[in-house]
């Protein structure tokens, strides 16, 4: 199993997320951004094609951004390629956004277990030509 964890490297520090998350093994792929606004659709579905089974991303929490709306951005995005995968039949819950919270690090990595326990029950997804899906 894959998921691919893109993050906000100005609010979270990517060496703690690492130790913090280091305990499950493989199966995160981390990917710091200097804003969590500057995740693309096309970053999100390049994930998918390149075998993530599911994707999350941390931003900061409301009205704590440094570049203003960053965390709204990422939002709408992972909206968006929440409704792309439902188009191509793929089911809903491989995307998931988390605020880092009051809780910090602590509060992100059970959040981020949870969610890679949810993936790990869904059917896997094997990448196929096309830009579509099969699940295995």
């Amino acid at each position: 199993m894959k998921v691919y964890l893109f993050y906000c490297s100005t609010n979270i520090d990517s060496d703690e997320l690492t130790r913090a998350c280091s305990e499950y093994g493989n199966d995160f792929h981390f990917v710091p951004l200097p804003c969590s606004g500057k995740i693309d659709i096309r970053y999100l579905t390049k994930a998918f094609e390149t075998g993530a089974d599911g994707i999350a991303v941390v931003t900061c929490q409301k009205g704590e951004c440094r570049y203003l709306e960053g965390n709204l951005r990422a939002r709408r995005r992972v909206e968006a390629i929440e409704k792309l995968l439902e188009e191509i039949g793929v089911e809903n819950g491989r995307s998931v956004l988390f605020e880092i919270g009051d809780n910090g690090i602590e509060g992100i990595t059970k959040e981020l277990n949870d969610f890679r326990l949810k993936i790990g029950t869904l059917p896997s997804l094997t990448p196929i030509a096309g830009n579509t899906f099969s699940k295995r």
